[in-house]
């Protein structure tokens, strides 16, 4: 399956449905079509979630919904980068792999190699994948080339001159970089898409966290880094991003997400380990479709994303042998 969201319209979102959830101009919205979560019988035991720190707060959100239909189920949760999810899966030490990219090949084989057939990846949702400055950096757009050469050893260390920036205070400073550590997968996204697969700067400083990265620029006026749009904050502004120097600029809303026009979004996924043919147990079908729940989507536009809408929903459940009720 293409996880990338410019190949959306590929992966059964209609036109219907990006004008239904996102008007011109208009916040996200819940697709009317996606059912409200009932309670279930035969739900009990527990639930682990080991995978992206990206998705910690909405994995968060979505246990303790959960958790309101079901008290008795145990959840846990580890949110240290999507490289522990496959890991995790294979293991048997969580249920959901939470990745904020593609597993990669040999993730896949190794799984494979275990269980003699590939971990299943869920759409859970969209996010736009930002580039912020601090709020009183003189700059609002950059081009895909300009963070290549930024960020990626490809380029020289840049002031913020080399952007354009004629203030006295700004132009002769370096731009100070910022970004996730190796285990993210927002780091490996961003190093495809990006970079073209070019490392990193050594001056790139690593953060634990998506929010991390975020209050790193909030104090460091002359900073530049890349995170989950959901972890925007008043004290930076996220960048409008050009395809190439003839395109327009463009912002990173639910609408420019869902018609391709923003180049770095991307689905957020939950892997799990289901065998083809046989049936998903009760507990983690029905944590599934409370994430594809009006409920469950409405954590996704608190938490700063995009909700997918009800023929994502439907998709991924059938792919699943879920049934999806609507």
């Amino acid at each position: 399956m293409e996880f990338i969201v410019n190949k959306l319209l590929l992966a059964g979102l209609s036109v219907f449905g990006c004008m239904s959830l996102a008007a011109q101009g208009a916040p996200p919205v819940v697709d009317s079509a996606l059912p409200v979560y009932k309670a279930a019988e035969g739900v009990s035991g527990s639930l682990k979630s080991v995978g992206s720190d990206t998705m910690n707060n909405v994995m968060t959100h979505w246990m303790e919904e959960f958790k309101k239909f079901y008290p008795n189920v145990q959840t846990s949760l580890e949110g240290k980068g999507s490289s522990t999810a496959p890991a995790a899966l294979i293991e048997g030490q969580a249920q959901f792999g939470p990745m904020s990219r593609p597993m990669k090949n040999d993730e896949m084989d190794k799984f494979e190699k275990k269980f003699g057939y590939k971990p299943m990846g869920i759409r859970t949702s969209i996010d736009a994948l930002a580039i912020f400055v601090h709020k009183d950096a003189p700059v609002s757009e950059i081009t895909m080339d300009q963070a290549k050469a930024i960020f990626s050893v490809e380029g020289k260390d840049m002031t913020w001159g080399d952007l354009g920036v004629k203030n006295a205070d700004w132009a002769s400073k370096p731009i100070s970089l910022y970004g996730r550590n190796s285990a993210s997968g927002t780091y490996g996204y961003f190093k495809e898409h990006v970079l073209g697969k070019k490392d990193y700067k050594p001056t790139v400083k690593e953060q634990p966290g998506s929010s991390a990265v975020v209050q790193a620029i909030a104090t460091d006026k002359y900073a530049m880094g890349y995170s989950g749009i959901g972890y925007r904050t008043a004290d930076v502004k996220a960048l409008k991003v050009k395809k190439d120097d003839k395109s327009p600029a463009v912002d990173p809303t639910a609408e420019t997400c869902y018609d391709g026009s923003y180049p770095i979004a991307r689905f957020l996924l939950v892997y799990v380990n289901a065998k083809p043919g046989e049936a998903v147990d009760p507990t983690r079908a029905e944590f599934i479709k409370m994430i594809f729940s009006q409920a469950g989507q409405e954590s996704v536009i608190k938490d700063g994303y995009i909700p997918v809408t009800a023929e994502i929903a439907r998709e991924d459940l059938k792919s699943l042998g879920i049934k999806a009720g609507f």
